[in-house]
């Protein structure tokens, strides 16, 4: 404990880590400010009957956790920073498709990284839009009336291009907070804590519904400390895992003498697909419900009966609810493999080590020490996967169990204070943060072996 004040205090008396603090606070302050300000003609009265109810399910608490609990009052920023994530996703998905962008990622690196930075940003934009469009037609549709009137057609017109415009805007306004936050911030987080100001700004309300019921309260706190201290372990864990894989480098020439090969190590991560296996599996998994969702008033009952049916199961509410999880675990684990196999394909790390002379011990150069790294890296990736999937289907289990305790499910609202998959997001982000100002102190010549680890 005398070390942890004892470095912050040297954050504090150091003016170049001390101004980047009070910048990156600013700025998250900025964001949570321009967060309560809604959009042009919102049914603020329809919006809150409906977040009242539970007509939206796990869809509505998804879209608040990528938005950082903006959609509550349809705000300007109500998509977070999501068009961005989506684009960049899209962006990674077509580097292996196409191989003209796969050459210039492996001819280039560092410039394909900038490519890919440039049509991120450029693609941000029409995704944004879009985006506007679905979240305003699936609100209309879940409320069942108008949230927002909009279209483009009649009267409609300007007002419709007009709150599309101010959602967009909104959009990139938090992308650009986010690039300032890493520029002029805490370098490279800038994204990652617009996520993470989103999500523990929830954490008072979740923390007053703990306790909406004396008799249980006490209970459900020590629980929540309890899963919440068990997953903080447990994502931290397997989040920090490495699997140093042995690397010979070749010697240097000094003179007319040739140095011995030096022997390093090649770090494979256990998790490194982070928590985009999440967003994947939840977006597939709410198409169903948001299709089902403009035939649930149709004068035809069968087809209102099936469309309810539907949400409920997409919604992880109905009476097969288990089946839903199990799906969802299904998919988080099987993208996870996908996008870890994405992601490493793309470091090219076969080619990257033959052209710098090393190899791996027993493993011929090029192709082979690509396959064989990319085997490895399968196999690790298995610990991660299962812990994105025991992530996803804990808040059920939970439940599970608390109905078998006689504990309703109404008292379980603030349970995780944040949702798992935000408890993932909050974990990581500050593990990378205090990574981050661990650097900075370093480099400011703060002694290595009182820094907090």
């Amino acid at each position: 404990m005398k070390n942890f004040f004892s470095a912050w205090r040297y954050l504090w008396k150091s003016e170049d880590i001390r101004r980047k603090l009070l910048i990156t606070f600013g700025l998250l302050s900025l964001f949570r400010v321009a967060a309560t300000i809604p959009v042009p003609g919102v049914d603020q009265a329809l919006l809150q009957s409906l977040f009242a109810g539970s007509a939206g399910g796990n869809f509505l608490n998804f879209l608040n956790l990528l938005s950082g609990g903006t959609i509550t009052n349809f705000s300007l920023l109500s998509m977070g920073v999501y068009p961005y994530i989506t684009a960049q996703i899209i962006i990674q998905l077509l580097v292996p498709i196409i191989p003209a962008l796969q050459r210039r990622m492996e001819d280039d690196p560092r410039e394909g990284r900038r490519w890919m930075e440039k049509w991120t940003y450029y693609l941000a934009v029409p995704m944004a839009a879009l985006s506007a469009i679905g979240q305003i037609r699936i609100f209309n549709s879940l409320a069942g009336g108008e949230v927002i009137k909009f279209g483009f057609t009649g009267d409609l017109i300007l007002p419709s291009i007009t709150v599309l415009v101010s959602m967009t805007a909104g959009t990139m306004f938090a992308i650009w907070l986010g690039e300032l936050i890493s520029e002029y911030g805490i370098r490279g987080q800038g994204l990652s804590l617009i996520i993470f100001a989103g999500i523990v700004s929830q954490l008072p309300r979740n923390f007053v519904s703990l306790f909406s019921d004396p008799s249980s309260a006490i209970f459900l706190f020590l629980l929540t400390l309890f899963v919440i201290v068990l997953t903080v372990y447990a994502i931290v864990y397997v989040t920090l895992g490495r699997r140093n894989v042995p690397v010979m480098y070749p010697g240097r020439r000094m003179g007319s003498r040739m140095s011995m090969p030096v022997k390093g190590t090649l770090p494979l991560m256990v998790n490194l697909s982070g928590m985009i296996p999440l967003i994947f599996a939840s977006a597939i998994l709410q198409f169903p419900a948001i299709i089902a969702g403009f035939f649930l008033q149709s004068t035809n009952a069968a087809v209102a009966a099936f469309a309810q049916s539907t949400t409920q199961f997409f919604n992880g509410t109905g009476t097969n609810s288990w089946f839903y999880w199990l799906i969802y675990t299904i998919m988080v684990v099987a993208f996870t493999f996908f996008y870890t196999s994405v992601l490493f394909d793309q470091q090219n790390y076969g080619e990257n080590l033959k052209r710098q002379g090393a190899s791996i011990p027993g493993v011929h150069v090029g192709a082979p020490t690509q396959k064989y790294l990319s085997r490895v890296q399968n196999r690790i990736a298995l610990p991660g996967a299962l812990l994105l999937g025991f992530v996803a289907i804990m808040p059920y289990l939970i439940t599970l169990i608390l109905q078998v305790a006689g504990i309703g499910a109404s008292n379980t609202a603030g349970l995780f204070l944040v949702s798992s998959s935000g408890l993932l997001i909050v974990v990581g982000v500050v593990r990378d943060t205090f990574m981050n100002i661990d650097a900075e102190l370093k480099l400011h010549g703060y002694q290595d072996s009182i820094l907090v680890r």
